[in-house]
């Protein structure tokens, strides 16, 4: 059934057909969708970039959001995990 469609010279389309307008349309939307396709699939693959990663700024909290009371940088512990530190 297939071969009943072909020309004998193995053209789908008459060149009539390829030479329109219409064609040349669908031929350039068709390659514009897959380029945008292929951009997309290759977008998806690569690791996430964050604008704030890239731009410097201040990254501390104003607050500390830890369970242990917040003690000033000199201060000396006097005990941690169930040692005592002895004070010089």
């Amino acid at each position: 059934m297939i071969a009943l469609m072909l020309d004998p010279l193995g053209i789908l389309l008459p060149e009539s057909v390829l030479q329109s307008d219409f064609f040349a349309i669908l031929a350039t939307f068709v390659a514009i969708n897959t380029v945008m396709y292929a951009a997309l699939a290759i977008a998806k693959t690569l690791p996430r970039v964050y604008l704030g990663d890239l731009l410097p700024g201040q990254r501390r909290r104003f607050e500390t959001r830890s369970i242990y009371p917040e003690t000033p940088p000199d201060a000396i512990p006097k005990e941690r995990h169930g040692e005592a530190f002895v004070q010089p």
